[in-house]
């Protein structure tokens, strides 16, 4: 039986929660070694016990410049090979101030953009330099989100997390055109409204929930799970992905085509 990462060593940034952690499930069971980073005690306790022991989980901010530096090397250390990055970490800037542009603070903005995008970079510079240190044909995938292009004014107002998003697409295009060259393959998942502990507001509302029954319409309308994406992360991780790069790849149920109704 052949496995689609069968010998991939692979790190994820945010691999303890969420989408990250059903990744590194995923990887593991199609033949990955992984490095998963998570930043709170609890997630990291939680993914220790649910991966297998092979599996190594490392605590770490996304937002320090080390923490993917340390990942890597680790990577290298423990399994002799780094293959791939997997940047899922980011998050809602809202209780830093992130909403309307007119009530938008400059911390809201500042932390939202440290978040989002500043740590992405800093794990792909990462990534991008042990892959040319090591001479390496490898492969990062980005998580976006279609709020980066396509806005949902009534119900997702932060316009701060939309810009960081949206510059996310603008990123992973711009380094894949320049390391194409190198083969290193770069590309980017963009999820509608998934479950997942940042959405936990968004699911606890009504009136929200009763509009991504129709702006998310795929499987009779409903909230994504964390394993709707895992069969695309795979795909990019893999060498069936190996003419690939530089693409936004929508995972949204629909949203992206679909105008979504209001109950009111």
């Amino acid at each position: 039986m052949s496995y689609w990462l069968e010998a991939k060593s692979l790190v994820i940034i945010g691999g303890t929660s969420g989408i990250g952690l059903a990744a590194a499930r995923a990887f593991i069971r199609e033949g990955a070694q992984v490095i998963a980073v998570g930043l709170d005690d609890e997630s990291v306790s939680n993914a220790r016990n649910v991966l297998p022991a092979e599996a190594r989980v490392m605590k770490g901010n996304a937002t320090l410049q080390q923490t993917a530096v340390e990942a890597i090397d680790m990577c290298v250390s423990v399994f002799g090979s780094f293959d791939g990055l997997y940047h899922v970490a980011g998050g809602s800037g809202r209780k830093f101030g992130d909403g309307p542009l007119h009530e938008l603070t400059l911390d809201g903005w500042n932390q939202t953009i440290n978040l989002n995008l500043t740590s992405l970079m800093l794990s792909n510079q990462a990534a991008i330099r042990k892959f040319i240190e090591l001479g390496v044909k490898g492969t990062i995938l980005n998580v976006g989100s279609v709020l980066g292009y396509s806005p949902s004014p009534r119900h997702f107002v932060t316009h701060a997390y939309a810009a960081s998003k949206a510059a996310v697409e603008g990123f992973t295009r711009s380094i894949a055109a320049y390391y194409a060259s190198y083969g290193i393959r770069i590309n980017t998942l963009a999820p509608g409204l998934v479950e997942t502990p940042m959405s936990a507001r968004a699911a606890s509302d009504a009136g929200i929930m009763a509009f991504i029954k129709t702006k998310q319409p795929l499987d009779h309308g409903r909230v994504g799970l964390a394993d709707d994406l895992t069969g695309a992360a795979v795909y990019f991780m893999s060498d069936y992905s190996a003419f690939t790069t530089g693409q936004i790849l929508s995972v949204d149920g629909g949203w992206s085509i679909s105008e979504g109704q209001y109950t009111s």
